[in-house]
């Protein structure tokens, strides 16, 4: 790969065409903003390799971060743009989150050529996610459903369910927005029906923690209320031990300067076993006050029950 000049910011980005879509639009930003020279760095992570299994069972989402990483680790890339719910709850020693952008629309999406709706579906019906936090809302929502695996970038779930494989499948709205894929919306889940995972619909961009200089100018592009519902939710996360083998909803929503924090947890050994939720409600102007929040939520889920579908022992 030819070396590039000295001038230039380098992103190190997925190469799918959503995680493109979203270095090019970081890269657009930075050079209205402040005039940089910027340049992508196409790679392919382990997250993109694996497609056989669930993320749950091959290391979780990280698996999509940590080529990133090492490029910025090892000097081939200043920044790393991520959609937020990817990243993990604990970064790296060495890593930060310098910014986050503005949400997209935060909800699930159904996808469907024949049916409108989930109550639309027929008895039986088969719908398509890997995601474990849509498995169990699904099966709370409508337990007779068939729900089967689906990994692969966005194009090449579009494409599995073109070909028959599904009568119907959930899909972040935010990456169809995106792409300009939003006629492919049959319907939105609304957060009551589907909680949103933490992070849904935000871009998160990572840097080096000595990076000092692109830590702070990439600071001013950071939506603080989006920042701060979002430290919220992985707070949630992070309280019960955040992973991707943990069935976990958490989002957080603006009424004046109060957020309302919503999370639902469910059993990744057993689909149908009934969801646990927590609502919790503060004026949160700090970040400390943010991740109070989620801790309050997380322990609300406990009280409810919560080791057990976490499997932690007595």
């Amino acid at each position: 790969m030819p070396q590039a000049a000295a001038d230039t910011t380098l992103i190190a980005t997925r190469e799918s065409r959503l995680a493109l879509w979203q270095a090019e639009h970081v890269r657009d930003l930075l050079t209205r903003r402040f005039g940089l020279r910027v340049e992508l760095l196409g790679m392919t992570t382990r997250g993109d390799q694996i497609l056989d299994r669930t993320l749950s069972k091959v290391g979780g989402k990280g698996l999509f971060v940590k080529e990133l990483e090492t490029a910025l680790e090892e000097g081939r890339a200043h920044l790393a743009v991520h959609s937020l719910k990817d990243v993990p709850m604990d970064l790296p020693e060495g890593f930060v989150l310098a910014a986050v952008l503005d949400r997209e629309d935060p909800r699930d999406a159904f996808v469907s050529s024949r049916y409108r709706t989930l109550d639309e579906l027929p008895q039986g019906a088969t719908v398509g996610t890997s995601s474990l936090r849509r498995v169990v809302q699904l099966l709370a929502a409508r337990p007779d459903l068939v729900v089967q695996p689906l990994r692969g970038n966005l194009d090449t779930r579009l494409r599995k369910l073109d070909e028959g494989g599904f009568d119907a499948i959930v899909l972040a709205a935010a990456g169809l927005m995106r792409l300009g894929l939003a006629e492919r919306i049959a319907s939105r889940f609304e957060p009551e029906a589907m909680l949103p995972c933490a992070g849904q619909g935000a871009l998160g961009i990572e840097v080096r923690a000595d990076a000092t200089a692109l830590r702070e100018q990439l600071g001013q592009l950071t939506h603080r209320p989006t920042w701060l519902a979002v430290q919220a939710e992985r707070a949630v996360s992070r309280a019960l031990g955040g992973s991707c083998s943990m069935p976990l909803a958490a989002h957080g929503t603006w009424h004046g300067e109060t957020l309302t924090l919503r999370a639902a947890l469910g059993d990744g050994e057993s689909p149908t076993a009934p969801l646990l939720r927590a609502q919790a409600s503060a004026s949160v102007h700090t970040d400390e006050q943010a991740r109070a929040l989620g801790e309050h939520a997380a322990q609300t889920l406990r009280d409810a029950g919560a080791a057990a579908y976490l499997g932690v022992k007595p």
